[in-house]
């Protein structure tokens, strides 16, 4: 398979979210087999999964387009939010200190179609940047089965393992505390 190289990568807006909600949820379904049984990928894409309208405002969440569509979107954030959209936020964002505080990768969704083109690489490094110029020399994440390969390859350790409980308590989904430091 050839690699396509004419990808581009911008910040999300709010106009975007619509096709980014689409995306999340083609990927969050497209991409677990394997990882996830079915009932665990309807219940993390249905209850967790979305679009964080604060990364968004902060100018931290980037789309990646390929022919005018977005194919790939994720993010990194300055906030205490550890993973999930608007539906899943139970508490205030607060601001982290980039001295004391890890940033927050987030987000992560690649088009099923699109898989292993570098595009999660793509908004690693871009990510990886940014939150590095804002300050933080500590990355941190909560990731999905998915998305461990991705992020071991980009020098991230585990932490520890999570049990998320969703569907009213009837599934749990594993996830991985993993972080990395930078600079």
């Amino acid at each position: 398979m050839t690699m396509r190289t004419d990808f581009s990568l911008r910040a999300a807006t709010t106009a975007d979210i619509p096709a980014l909600q689409a995306l999340i949820a083609r990927s969050g379904i497209g991409l677990s087999n394997g990882f996830y049984t079915p009932e665990q990928a309807q219940a993390i894409t249905r209850e967790v999964f979305g679009v964080d309208s604060q990364l968004i405002e902060d100018g931290t969440y980037f789309a990646i387009e390929a022919d005018a569509r977005i194919v790939a979107c994720g993010g990194w954030s300055k906030r205490s939010t550890a993973f999930g959209g608007d539906q899943h936020k139970s508490a205030p964002d607060r601001l982290l200190d980039p001295a004391l505080d890890a940033a927050r990768i987030r987000a992560f969704f690649v088009d099923p179609g699109m898989a292993r083109q570098g595009l999660g690489s793509m908004l690693m490094r871009h990510c990886s940047a940014q939150a590095l110029a804002a300050g933080f020399t500590v990355l941190e994440l909560t990731a999905t089965m998915p998305g461990v390969p991705l992020y071991t390859a980009h020098g991230f350790a585990p932490v520890h393992g999570v049990n998320l409980s969703l569907a009213d308590g009837r599934v749990a989904v594993p996830l991985t505390l993993m972080r990395k430091t930078i600079g």
